[in-house]
């Protein structure tokens, strides 16, 4: 059965009376395939200069570079009151935590653009263009990836011909009440929340916790690249907000013990049991570590989900995702049937032709 295009799963979908859009990292594969291939941030560092740290990771049960950190300062201070003569592994422990903040660095900045200038114009206007699928039409924008490909072309709205590209930008961020010259924003909470259209599911690498707020740190009103915010940002123990967890229980896990990203989830959750919408699925594998989403839409009442088939979809890996879509669709109560249709990736021109 041939795969529709992407033109006529958005003019198949003008049934509905909204459209929302899930991305993977094919949306940033699409745009720089030389570095976006990547699963995940832990898996491209190089912990060669500590090959120790590997089992603090392992010991912990976790990939999420923050733990393994407060983990060996807490260790350091602890260490003393058991062990008298532990001073030099309290000491090694300091060491390799602050190693640890340098290689988070290294790796964000080793698998991402520096500035925004580093992406073609013409990138940007034709993913606003695809954007505007959802975005213009009241739809919500749900993205896994932690990269900020997503934020940049939603900022980047300078389009020197034909009309404007009205999008819906709203993030939940805004000005800090206490200090709103800041170069950063922060997030309004659940309150403001509720107005957002755009969601980064897993966190993102230009949002950071700083504790006691999250901030958003801006390219606009930084103009740094992305290695000098992070950098400083680490420096003031402040972290890179994502779930960098290998399965979909300890992604689940860290999204609920987070506001923002739990907020995110419940949107998701909310747009899914609305029975006039419907989904498109864009750069993603339905692989079983994401089921902590993926579950979300089987058990909504959303009545249709278009998913992007990339190349061939008798390629085995096509054949498995269309597997998974409708299992997805198996899932789904007799009440709120889920009718699930592919298109070809390639012909939404994501990021131009």
């Amino acid at each position: 059965m041939p795969l529709m295009t992407f033109d006529q799963a958005i003019a198949d979908s003008a049934q509905f009376s909204k459209r929302h859009l899930l991305l993977g990292n094919g949306f940033s594969i699409a745009c720089r395939a030389d570095i976006f291939h990547y699963g995940s941030l832990f898996g491209q560092a190089d912990f060669s200069a500590v090959p120790e740290v590997e089992a603090v990771f392992q010991s912990l049960g976790t990939e999420d570079f923050e733990v393994a950190i407060r983990a060996l300062e807490s260790a350091s201070r602890i260490l003393p009151a058991y062990v008298p003569t532990g001073a030099a592994a309290g000491a090694k422990m300091v060491q390799h935590a602050a190693a640890l903040k340098e290689i988070l660095v290294a790796t964000i900045a080793g698998n991402h653009p520096n500035i925004p200038p580093d992406i073609p114009d013409d990138k940007f206007w034709a993913c606003r263009r695809f954007l505007a699928n959802f975005l213009a039409q009241d739809g919500q924008v749900f993205t896994l990836n932690y990269d900020l490909l997503l934020y940049w072309t939603l900022m980047h709205d300078d389009m020197p011909f034909d009309a404007p590209i009205p999008l819906a930008t709203n993030d939940g961020f805004g000005n800090d009440e206490d200090e709103p010259d800041a170069d950063y924003v922060v997030w309004q909470g659940e309150t403001g929340a509720h107005n957002a259209k755009i969601h980064f599911l897993h966190g993102a690498l230009h949002l950071f916790d700083s504790g006691t707020e999250l901030k958003k740190y801006t390219w606009i009103r930084k103009g740094k690249p992305l290695v000098e915010q992070a950098r400083e940002a680490i420096n003031a123990n402040a972290y890179p907000l994502f779930v960098a967890e290998g399965t979909s229980a300890q992604k689940k896990t860290k999204i609920r013990h987070n506001a923002y990203l739990y907020q995110g989830f419940k949107q998701l959750t909310a747009n899914a049991v609305q029975g006039r919408h419907c989904f498109f699925i864009f750069g993603h594998s339905l692989a079983a570590n994401d089921d902590h989403i993926l579950v979300r839409l089987a058990r909504g009442r959303f009545p249709k989900l278009y998913v992007g088939i990339y190349g061939d979809p008798t390629a085995p890996e096509n054949r498995q995702i269309m597997s998974r879509a409708s299992a997805l669709a198996h899932q789904r109560h007799d009440r709120w049937p889920l009718d699930v249709s592919f298109y070809d990736a390639v012909s939404a021109n994501v990021w131009g032709a």
